[in-house]
């Protein structure tokens, strides 16, 4: 299924369903929203809510241990709160697939978003992490396929990062 623009929401959820991806766990996100409203009117999806996103590492581990496959799903400003917790993924060599919606780029109105939407490929990178930017919805089912291979058959700790053009502009 190709996304346009309004649907790549859509697309994702069925790439992840696709993929055994049995728990989504997450921090409330407007950029995310649509897909977290999906997953959470799936009966088969284990979704936790997060009262910070690290949490969700240790959770995505502990499932990997009992043979299930998950997915965090993140704002740039939460990769911020996961550096320490990423150690558990690069020493364990745990498979870690995260979405992160993007802040702090395109058309930014919170100057507090703006540092670490520039810090979050440099900072995943330093913790082993392998980014996939998408810029465009086009780009959403291929992307994220692939980092799902990546994460779950390869085994690798993955950030498929959602532009913030791509998500639309914020206002408030």
């Amino acid at each position: 299924m190709q996304a346009t623009d309004g649907r790549w929401p859509q697309v994702i959820y069925q790439v992840l369903r696709a993929g055994n991806v049995e728990q989504v766990v997450y921090v409330p996100d407007a950029g995310h929203g649509a897909l977290i409203d999906m997953m959470l009117a799936d009966e088969r999806v284990h979704t936790t809510l997060l009262t910070t996103e690290e949490e969700g590492i240790a959770i995505a581990s502990g499932a990997w241990l009992g043979g299930q496959r998950t997915a965090l799903l993140t704002q740039s400003s939460g990769v911020g709160n996961c550096i320490n917790t990423l150690s558990l993924v690069a020493n364990c060599r745990f498979p870690l697939l995260m979405l992160v919606t993007m802040r702090g780029e395109w058309a930014e109105f919170n100057p507090w978003q703006v540092p670490m939407g520039a810090a979050t490929r440099p900072v995943l990178a330093a913790m082993q992490v392998k980014t996939l930017p998408v810029e465009t919805a086009a780009d959403i089912e291929d992307t994220v396929s692939s980092a799902m291979m990546l994460a779950f058959e390869a085994g690798q700790a993955v950030a498929v990062l959602l532009s913030q053009r791509m998500l639309g502009r914020k206002e408030w």
